[in-house]
């Protein structure tokens, strides 16, 4: 039974040629230099004094006041007329963007772990999936973790903003999405069909034999209840995560629609996209996809239109499906936010009184600097969804519909192996490795033992499904405060 094969080396191979490729050629660095967003440059000095009909003095008067020098800075009125000037995004423009290093990074990862994943799951097609690991769930496993540091290190920029006013939205939807996931965990499975209570008994029942099989005649000192105050605390510190990301997709969605006001086609693509995380909650609510799906009432009669299998398999192609149509609007989304620069100069205008022309130009350019930013709050829930996703699939024993689902049974405890402690003996590097790979064998053997796919799919089931209810919540809020308490 071999457990480093073919798939290592192509995952090796992958990894070396992202190393490569990243100075050359990369995906992050593509989406942002493609020549499709444009920035707008601020103004210069001498621009805006010539606006406010002045004329910058070639020497600067030292005026003091009391020993002390008074260097007033320069301002113009409010209403002057300033028409900002845009350009292309290039490659030279990207490197003073805030956090782009990790933006780059974590997209390009992103990408290359989605083509090995594409890869392995051709491979297992191919061959025996029980006789290798699976590397595809190593990178994806990677990728969400990445998606959830990610989503750490956004919000930490946030709670350190001085205004404190960040800081104090973070801590309310915490403790508002806290009172969400307890409500959730208590819901019977009749109603939202993740499977948790089932894959969490049958981990406890796994483990407890386990334990008997190696001579551990102790129980298990953790209750199911003391797992689920875990993943409660868990699925608030991910909706807090979430929470300034649906504010941001909310306003870029409202500022997209009124880019394109006379292209249906494409209002109806990001309507669409904007719903994907309410489309996939509405796919684990049993009495309005399951029941409809699969035993529609037709006449006097109900009709069953696909098995259980189809509807799994569907689905996942639609949260797959949909994840992609969301990669697929990104450039109208950052395109909206930086279209933020010529909205913040016309409401300028509206405003009476003078402004500091560095203050002017410090606004312009912080809007373009923090662009990474809103790609790292727009990318990573959606990174975060798809690669849930594919490993639901795979964990969780699921098929694509191409090839028959496999029938999700428990393995055989009687099989599991003993862990014994071998002699130290001088043996040659051969044989050394074999030994190794023997014992990976045999710890992943018992760990697939205890966790099997019925425990992930409701684990993942779950995660999916609440990373998707974060984002409907953040950002039906954000609609509501963009649309009556920003405007009032």
């Amino acid at each position: 039974m071999a457990v480093m094969g073919v798939q290592l080396v192509f995952s090796l191979m992958v990894a070396s040629v992202m190393q490569k490729m990243t100075p050359h050629w990369s995906f992050a660095r593509w989406l942002l230099c493609n020549g499709s967003l444009r920035r707008y440059k601020h103004p210069p000095e001498e621009e805006l004094l010539a606006l406010a009909g002045k004329q910058k003095p070639k020497g600067k008067r030292d005026r003091r006041i009391n020993g002390v020098m008074d260097d007033k800075p320069a301002s113009v009125p409010r209403d002057i007329d300033l028409r900002l000037g845009s350009a292309p995004i290039t490659a030279v423009d990207i490197l003073v963007l805030c956090y782009f290093v990790d933006y780059q990074w974590y997209v390009d990862f992103a990408a290359y772990s989605a083509l090995v994943y594409l890869c392995t799951e051709g491979y297992y097609s191919l061959v025996d999936p029980q006789k290798e690991a699976n590397i595809g769930i190593l990178w994806c496993l990677l990728t969400v973790a990445f998606s959830i540091k990610i989503l750490c290190m956004v919000m930490r920029h946030y709670f350190r903003s001085k205004e404190g006013g960040e800081r104090a939205v973070c801590l309310a939807f915490a403790f508002f999405f806290l009172l969400i996931a307890m409500v959730v965990l208590v819901i019977r499975e009749d109603h939202l069909e993740f499977g948790l209570d089932a894959g969490l008994t049958n981990v406890f029942d796994n483990l407890e034999v386990f334990l008997k099989e190696q001579g551990w005649g102790w129980t298990i000192p953790v209750s199911k209840l003391t797992v689920k105050l875990g993943i409660v605390a868990f699925c608030s510190f991910i909706g807090a995560c979430l929470t300034f990301p649906g504010l941001r997709l909310a306003q870029t969605h409202l500022d997209a629609l009124k880019m394109v006001p006379h292209r249906p086609m494409l209002q109806l693509l990001l309507h669409t996209s904007f719903l994907t995380p309410l489309i996939v909650v509405l796919m684990w609510v049993k009495p309005i996809s399951r029941d409809l799906l699969l035993n529609a009432p037709m006449g006097g009669q109900t009709v069953q239109l696909m098995s259980d299998s189809t509807y799994n398999s569907v689905r996942l192609w639609t949260i797959v499906v949909l994840c992609l149509l969301r990669l697929a609007v990104t450039r109208h989304h950052l395109q909206a936010y930086l279209n933020l620069a010529q909205r913040w100069v016309e409401q300028m205008k509206r405003e009476a009184g003078r402004i500091a022309v560095l203050e002017i130009q410090r606004k312009i350019t912080r809007i373009y600097c923090y662009v990474a930013v809103v790609s790292l709050q727009y990318l990573a829930p959606i990174l975060l969804t798809l690669h849930s996703t594919l490993l639901l699939k795979t964990l969780g024993g699921y098929s694509w519909g191409i090839y028959p689902e496999p029938a999700l049974k428990s393995p055989p405890m009687d099989a599991t192996p003993v862990l014994q402690s071998s002699p130290a003996t001088e043996e040659t590097g051969k044989e050394d490795i074999q030994a190794a790979v023997e014992q990976i064998t045999g710890v992943l053997s018992t760990f697939g033992t205890v966790f099997t796919p019925l425990f992930y799919r409701g684990l993942l089931s779950f995660f999916t499904w609440w990373v998707a209810a974060c984002q409907v919540v953040s950002t039906l809020f954000g609609l509501y405060f963009h649309q009556h308490l920003a405007a009032s």
